[in-house]
């Protein structure tokens, strides 16, 4: 097998990518287990290497002992989420405990420990520069957060806290995935599809048709097929129905998600307690920007007192609105999308789908690599060689402008299919740096769930899924413009909560005409986006803003709630979920908790990290404010972001690089101005 196994072999693919047409379900295990066997290997010769630890004989060795193990994981994990199947997930369930327990012998190791510790202690004696610096002090640290620094009883325990957590999560997304999966509605009366947009009727006549119902409309829980319905469907009982089965995921059913949430917040709480902390989300924010759990909960509560009386404002106006227009029963969650998408084509004259046919996702697709070019001096051509995981999978090779110098690999894969995870995500298959002996460029993945094409129509995107795609395109610069010399500082690998301003920060130009202009053409005619839909884009902007920020403010509270709370306390899943969240609920819950579907914090990076969405939203804000003084094009603000920010991965702290770019802190207004609740002289707006 190891012969013949393309996750043991280097690529010999461009950029020496990944074969994926080559690698099968059962080429991961036994590359996973070569893998944790070389390293192993490596790490051995490093702790017993007779010479004084130094630099490059520990932290480099240390660095790159793994290559082949990150490899194979690095494949597995990224296909788990975006192929799925049961043949993968039963894999993790090997996979992940076989990975977790290799992980704990690594970061337990005194001998390990003795020599990086050895080495921290001389730290400003070895005459670093500030990347080296940075990997050793993350080395050391990384090392007594994961308990270097325990006994053997509390380190034994430990180690079993991580190999249960390391199948938990995977099962937790795919409970969440296969629940979603699971609900269906056929509909075999026209008039039910009463108030559907032309685009959402003749997606479910195409998935009626692939799913065995030809005649007939299928919708699902997938967001192209689940938004347009709650949004413009007028059978309200049908609305409420697709409301349901999604509020619903992972509750009551097969895949109820809630035993799995207890057994993670247990260990976790657990493990936070062995290594000395009161709460696992205190153990989180030490190596957060926001640093401890009542920062966060302080910025929370300063945002919240300016959207909940503006979200107040926003139910108030559109219980009266729906009022007038014909509802003669108490507004409930499922009318909210519907009518309000009906107050704002009466208030702006627009609805979301007048953008639909002017943006057909090739020409998004070119338009945004094209304000890429313009903000950053890259190209992106379509690339040949590769391999790729689904025929749907596109793949671009980036290079700089001028000197065509190859930047990267970016494969981008857009569309919903089963077993593939909801939402959208940016990835890694091997970030900037070094690999095999030397510094290497980045392959990198967008991955989206977008309207698909229906017959012979395109794929035609909503505005929401442009910002979609430049948020994530956002993800996917920072990992491709990535100039470090170590993996771990590449790219994305920064503080959890500075790694959404990249890509929050793209989605500012999907509001400007001179970006929209590079691609909004009509599918069938070519004809430009009108000016006239711009500016009324532009004047919505506003709308619902208190609504929306009230409803992220909800999440990050309930996160933390989940992960500063004692779980011994916890006596049901939904009862701790109403009461975190009861000062900023609107409605009462009138179906599951967000909990058992809340993928980001049980089977994500984000645990006790949900606020960060918010906290980079703020320097993304005050980071555009640059760009809309010195020009949104304008070369030498880019040229700064570039060089002080995307470039730098993690190689500094945030806070450093970001004073770097701006010539200051970020400003904590520039949030609230954008969204239209502030003044410039800071008066509530």
């Amino acid at each position: 097998m190891t012969d013949t196994n393309p996750l043991l072999q280097i690529s010999t693919l461009p950029n020496k990518a990944p074969a994926f047409e080559k690698i099968k379900a059962e080429h991961y295990l036994p590359a996973v287990e070569t893998g944790i066997s070389e390293a192993r290997a490596n790490y051995d010769a490093i702790k017993n290497n007779e010479d004084a630890p130094t630099f490059e004989n520990t932290i480099v060795a240390m660095e790159t002992a793994g290559e082949t193990l990150d490899t194979a994981t690095s494949v597995f994990y990224n296909q788990l989420s975006c192929m799925g199947g049961d043949d993968l997930h039963e894999l993790a369930g090997k996979i992940g405990p076989l990975t977790s327990n290799f992980g704990s012998d690594i970061i337990l190791d005194e001998k390990l420990f003795a020599r990086v510790k050895d080495l921290y202690d001389r730290i400003d004696t070895l005459g670093l520069n500030t990347e080296e610096h940075t990997l050793l002090e993350d080395s050391y640290i990384g090392f007594v957060r994961g308990g270097a620094l325990l006994g053997n009883d509390k380190k034994k325990r430990l180690r079993e806290i991580n190999e249960q957590l390391s199948t938990l999560s995977p099962d937790f997304m795919n409970n969440a995935s296969k629940s979603a999966e699971a609900f269906e509605m056929i509909i075999d009366n026209e008039a039910d599809l009463s108030g559907l947009p032309q685009s959402a009727i003749d997606a479910a006549a195409f998935s009626a048709k692939e799913n065995g119902h030809e005649g007939k409309w299928h919708f699902s829980l997938d967001y192209p097929s689940y938004i347009p319905f709650v949004q413009y469907a007028d059978n309200r009982e049908l609305r409420e129905k697709m409301w349901r089965g999604f509020a619903n995921r992972a509750y009551g059913d097969q895949y109820d998600n809630c035993d799995n949430i207890m057994k993670i917040v247990n260990l976790k709480h657990e493990r936070a307690n062995l290594l000395g902390y009161k709460t696992h989300a205190e153990y989180v924010l030490e190596r957060r920007m926001a640093e401890t759990p009542e920062n966060v909960l302080g910025f929370l509560d300063r945002l919240k007192a300016t959207y909940k009386p503006s979200a107040e404002q926003d139910l108030a106006r559109l219980k009266e609105f729906a009022g007038e227009n014909g509802l003669n029963e108490d507004l409930k969650p499922w009318d909210i999308g519907y009518y309000s998408e009906k107050l704002k084509q009466k208030l702006f004259d627009f609805s979301s789908e007048d953008f639909r046919p002017y943006l057909p996702l090739d020409n998004v697709l070119k338009g945004t690599f094209e304000h890429f070019e313009k903000l950053f001096n890259i190209t992106f051509d379509k690339a040949a060689g590769y391999e790729v995981w689904h025929k749907d999978v596109q793949v671009f090779d980036v290079k700089d402008k001028e000197s065509g110098e190859f930047i990267g690999t970016l494969f981008a894969d857009f569309f919903p299919r089963t077993g593939k995870k909801q939402g959208a995500w940016m990835t890694a298959y091997r970030s900037q740096g070094l690999y095999n002996g030397q510094v290497e460029r980045p392959v990198i993945a967008i991955v989206c769930n977008f309207t698909k094409p229906t017959g012979d129509k395109p794929a035609l995107l909503t505005h929401n899924e442009v910002t979609t795609l430049f948020h994530e395109m956002g993800h996917a610069i920072h990992g491709l413009l990535s100039n470090v010399t170590y993996q771990s500082h590449s790219g994305t690998s920064v503080l959890w909560d500075f790694v959404e301003l990249p890509s929050q920060l793209q989605e500012n130009w999907c509001y400007e005409k001179e970006t929209l202009d590079m691609f909004a053409e009509h599918y069938e005619t070519g004809a430009k986006i009108p000016e006239e839909l711009i500016n009324k884009l532009r004047a919505s902007m506003h709308f619902m803003n208190g609504w929306g920020g009230l409803r992220q403010v909800s999440l990050g509270t309930l996160d933390m709630t989940w992960h500063t709370t004692d779980p011994a306390t916890i006596q049901d899943v939904a009862e701790l979920e109403d009461e975190a969240v009861k000062d900023c609920a609107l409605f009462p819950r009138l179906a599951g908790p967000t909990s058992s579907s809340f993928s980001h914090i049980f089977a994500g990076g984000y645990s006790a990290g949900y606020y960060s969405y918010k906290w980079a939203e703020v320097l993304d804000a005050d980071t555009f404010e640059l760009f809309q003084e010195n020009g949104l094009y304008d070369a030498k603000s880019a040229q700064s972001y570039r060089d002080n920010i995307l470039s730098r991965g993690g190689t500094e702290k945030p806070a450093v690089l970001y004073q770097n770019f701006r010539g200051r802190d970020a400003d904590p207004d520039a949030l609230l101005r954008r969204e239209g609740l502030l003044e410039k002289d800071g008066k509530a707006a």
